[in-house]
C-alpha cells in the first residue's frame, strides 16, 4: 500500500522565476515534482528542466561520500575517506595557510549561485570566511554591470511588478529569452498579447525561441543596444512624443539629455552603429512612445561586453522619457531583487571581516591562479555553489592553475563536476530536497521557505553545516556558529529585531507563517491592485529622482549621461584583431541547461544533443561549412569544436554557441568559455562573455559527437 504525501519546496536555481514546488513522497522517497498551484506567479507548472528534478536527486552520478585526490589533478581520481578525516585535512591546511608568511588571505572562497537560498547561498558562508579572514570574492560573473547602471539610473533594484505585465500594451524583451529564462512572465506577456492585443517586441542578435514567438524581432550587431536606444530618444525627443512634465517634475539632467541625443544619435547614425534599418528604429521609437502602457523587460546578457553598465543604464532612461513609470503595467524591470529586504549583515556578520582584506574578482580567477593580482598568492580554492573549470573565462588559463600542485583545492558539490576533477577533496553536497533553506527571488515578490523533504542522501551535508563543522576544527566562537539553519531564517526575517527596525516591506513575515502558509508577498496583500512604484517619483537614488544626469558616474570619471560606448572586440572597434578574428561570438544559455546545471541529467543532455553553433549562411559559405558541419571556434584564448547549424537565425558576422557544455561532455574536453576573455565591464566590474571575437574553420575531423578528441 502506498503512502502518498506532499511536501512544499522551492526551486533553487539561479533564475528568476524561483518556482513553489510541490514534491510527492511514497513514503521516504520522492517520486515527483511539480509546480504549486496556489503559488500566485508559479501557478501550478515548472520548466522542463525542474520537473525532471528527481532525476538529479537519485542520479546514478551523485556525490554521496567525501573523497581524497589519489591521481592527478585533472584525472577525477579518488578514495573514498571519512567526514571526519575530511574536515580535519581541510581544517589543519587552513591553519597552516593562515599562519604562514602570506596569511589566511592566501585562501580564496570560489561560489555563485548554484543554489539562490538565502542560508545555503549566502550566509554562515560569508561569516566563516569572515571569521577566517580569507580573501573576499566580488562576485561579478552574472549581473553587476547591470546592477549597477540600472541602480545609476532608478537608484535600486526595482522595477515594474511582474505579476503587472499582463496589463502592458507594448511590451519590449530587451536582451532577453524570456519565453525560456522567464518562462512565467511569459506566460504573462501572452496573456497580455490576449487580452489587449499587446504587442511583443524582441530586441536580440540571436532569433531565440522568444525572437521567434514575438511579434516583432530586431537583430542589432552585439554591443550596440546603448547607441539603439540613444537613437530611439532622439526620435521621441524630435516627435514632441516626451513625457516632458515627468521629466521636470521627477528626473535630473532631461534637457541635457535631449540636446545630446539630438545632437548625436540621429536615427542615420544609430542605424551605421547597430546594422538595423533607420525606419525601423523611427518605427521602433514611435510605437513604444505612443502605445501606452509600455514596458521594457531587459535582461542580464546585453551587458557582457565592455560597456555593458552604461549600456543598461542608457536603456533605463527610456521609461522616464515617455512618462511610462506612471502606469502600473509601465516601466522597466531588470531585477525585483530590490524589493527584498533580508537583513543579511545579520548572517553574514561583516563586521568580522579584518581591516584590509582584499578583494578578487572571480571574473579574473585565471589572473588570481596565476598570482598576477595584488596581495599574497592563492594557495587555497574552497569551491560551492560553483563550477568554475567549466563556467568561468579564460577556460584553459583557469585549468592550467587548478593542476598546480601547490594549490589545495576543496569542491563541495552533489555531482563529478569538471571541477571536482581537480580537487584535493571532495564533499558530497545535498541537493534541494534535502536541506532546509529560505528564498526571496528577482523574478517576483515573493518570500518562500524550502523544508527537507527527504534525507540527504548518502553522507552528503549541506553548506552550513559544513561550516560548522570547519569553525569548530578551527575553534572559532561557537556563538558564531552553533546556530541553526532555521534561527539563521528568523534573523534574516528580522524576527529577532524590534518592530520599528524592520522594512516595512518583510513586516509581518515570518518562518512559521511561510510553513503554514506558503509563498507570502511582501507588502502584505498579494492580491491588491499593482502600483506603479515610480509613478510620482520617488526614486532611491541620492536626488530621488531618476537620474538622467548622474553625478555618481561623473565622481567615477564617466560620463554623468547616457552615452554609447562599443564593446572592445568588435570589427568596428577592433579592425586589426577582426582581420584574423572577424566573427563575433555570443554563448545564451541553452534552453536545457541552466549555466552548467542539469548538464548531468542524461534526458536534458540529450536534448541538447551536443555543443552547436548557429552561424549565417554567409558566413558559412565564405568558410564552406556545410549545416551539421563539425566546425573549430578559435581566438588566441582558445578554442573548441561544435556542430555547425547553418541558417537564419544570426546575422552575418555574428555566430551563437548555446552553453554552458561540461568539458568532459565536449569534443576536445573544452567549451565556449576557451574562448572568452576575462576583461571587466565599464561598471560594476562585470564579466564580458559576449565581448568576444573568434574564427571559424571546418574542422578536419567530421565523425562523431561528444567524443570527440578534435
Amino acid at each position: 500500500m502506498s503512502d502518498l504525501r506532499i511536501v512544499r519546496a522551492v526551486c533553487p536555481h539561479d533564475c528568476p522565476d524561483a518556482c513553489g514546488m510541490l514534491v510527492t513522497l511514497d513514503g521516504e522517497r520522492a517520486v515527483a515534482v511539480r509546480g504549486d498551484r496556489e503559488h500566485p506567479f508559479t501557478d501550478g507548472f515548472l520548466c522542463h528542466k525542474v520537473s525532471r528534478y528527481t532525476e538529479r536527486v537519485y542520479h546514478r552520478d551523485r556525490l554521496q561520500f567525501p573523497l581524497r585526490r589519489v591521481g592527478p589533478k585533472g584525472s577525477g581520481q579518488f578514495e573514498r575517506i571519512s567526514w571526519d578525516a575530511a574536515l580535519d585535512e581541510i581544517a589543519a591546511r587552513f591553519k597552516a595557510i593562515t599562519e604562514g608568511s602570506h596569511g589566511p588571505q592566501a585562501i580564496l572562497p570560489y561560489s555563485y549561485c548554484g543554489t539562490m537560498g538565502k542560508v545555503q547561498s549566502e550566509g554562515l558562508d560569508r561569516r566563516f570566511f569572515h571569521r577566517l579572514g580569507a580573501s573576499l570574492l566580488d562576485r561579478t560573473i552574472c549581473a553587476t554591470a547591470g546592477g549597477t547602471g540600472y541602480t545609476m539610473t532608478i537608484g535600486s533594484k526595482q522595477g515594474t511588478d511582474p505579476e503587472a505585465f499582463n496589463q502592458s500594451r507594448y511590451i519590449i524583451n530587451w536582451g532577453s529569452n524570456t519565453a525560456v529564462t522567464n518562462m512565467h512572465l511569459w506566460v504573462r506577456m501572452v496573456e497580455a498579447r490576449k487580452r489587449h492585443g499587446a504587442k511583443i517586441v524582441t530586441i536580440d542578435p540571436f532569433r531565440s525561441v522568444t525572437a521567434a514567438r514575438s511579434d516583432w524581432h530586431l537583430a542589432p550587431r552585439p554591443g550596440t543596444d546603448a547607441a539603439l536606444a540613444l537613437g530611439l530618444m532622439h526620435v521621441i525627443f524630435r516627435d514632441g512624443l516626451a513625457d516632458d512634465a515627468y521629466l521636470r517634475d521627477f528626473c535630473l539632467g532631461g534637457d541635457e539629455l535631449r540636446e545630446r541625443v539630438l545632437s548625436d544619435y540621429t536615427p542615420v547614425r544609430v542605424a551605421d552603429i547597430t546594422g538595423l534599418d533607420s525606419a525601423d528604429i523611427e518605427r521602433l521609437a514611435r510605437e513604444y512612445a505612443t502605445t501606452p502602457p509600455s514596458v521594457i523587460r531587459i535582461n542580464y546578457g546585453l551587458q557582457r561586453h565592455a560597456g555593458g553598465g552604461m549600456a543598461v543604464r542608457t536603456i533605463a532612461c527610456l521609461p522616464a522619457v515617455i512618462g511610462a513609470w506612471r502606469h502600473p503595467a509601465g516601466g522597466i524591470l531588470l531585477s525585483t531583487s530590490g524589493t527584498f529586504a533580508f537583513d543579511l549583515a545579520a548572517v553574514q556578520r561583516p563586521d568580522l571581516i579584518p581591516s584590509g582584506t582584499r578583494t578578487v574578482n572571480m571574473t579574473q580567477l585565471a589572473e588570481a591562479l596565476h598570482g598576477e593580482l595584488s596581495g599574497p598568492p592563492v594557495e587555497a580554492l574552497y569551491v560551492y555553489n560553483s563550477n568554475p573549470a567549466a563556467i568561468a573565462p579564460d577556460q584553459q588559463r583557469v585549468l592550467a592553475g587548478l593542476r598546480r600542485e601547490d594549490l589545495f583545492t576543496v569542491v563541495h558539490d552533489q555531482f563529478p563536476t569538471d571541477t571536482v576533477d581537480y580537487a584535493d577533496i571532495v564533499l558530497p553536497a545535498t541537493t534541494q530536497l534535502e536541506h532546509f533553506d529560505l528564498h526571496g527571488s528577482y523574478g517576483h515578490q515573493f518570500v518562500q521557505v524550502n523544508v527537507p523533504a527527504i534525507a540527504p542522501l548518502g553522507e552528503s551535508r549541506c553548506n552550513t553545516e559544513v561550516f560548522r563543522g570547519l569553525a569548530r576544527r578551527l575553534n572559532f566562537e561557537p556563538e558564531l556558529f552553533d546556530v541553526s539553519d532555521e534561527q539563521l531564517a528568523r534573523e534574516l526575517l528580522w524576527e529577532t529585531e524590534p518592530l520599528e527596525n524592520v522594512p516595512a516591506a518583510m513586516r509581518g513575515i515570518t518562518l512559521d507563517r511561510l510553513k503554514n502558509e506558503g509563498a507570502i508577498k511582501l507588502n502584505g496583500d498579494a492580491s491588491a491592485t499593482w502600483t506603479a512604484p515610480f509613478a510620482n517619483g520617488g526614486f532611491a537614488t541620492p536626488s530621488g529622482k531618476c537620474e538622467l544626469r548622474c553625478e555618481r558616474l561623473a565622481q567615477l570619471g564617466l560620463d554623468p549621461l547616457p552615452t554609447f560606448i562599443p564593446p572592445a572586440e568588435s570589427p568596428a572597434s577592433a579592425p586589426e584583431l577582426a582581420k584574423r578574428f572577424p566573427l563575433q561570438l555570443l554563448s545564451p544559455p541553452s534552453p536545457h541547461f541552466l549555466n552548467s546545471t542539469f548538464v548531468e541529467v542524461d534526458s536534458l543532455r540529450r536534448s541538447a544533443i551536443e555543443p552547436q553553433l548557429e552561424i549565417s549562411v554567409a558566413d558559412a559559405a565564405a568558410r564552406d561549412i556545410q549545416h551539421g558541419d563539425l566546425v573549430n571556434v578559435f581566438n588566441d584564448r582558445g578554442s573548441f569544436v561544435a556542430r555547425a547549424l547553418v541558417g537564419d537565425n544570426v546575422r552575418s558576422g555574428v555566430v551563437v554557441s548555446p552553453s554552458i557544455w561540461w568539458n568532459k561532455h565536449s569534443p576536445g574536453h573544452r567549451n565556449c568559455n576557451s574562448t572568452t576573455p576575462t576583461r571587466l565591464t565599464d561598471l560594476g566590474g562585470g564579466a564580458t562573455f559576449f565581448d568576444n571575437l573568434v574564427q571559424v574553420e571546418r574542422s578536419s575531423a567530421q565523425n562523431g559527437t561528444g567524443s570527440s578528441s578534435v
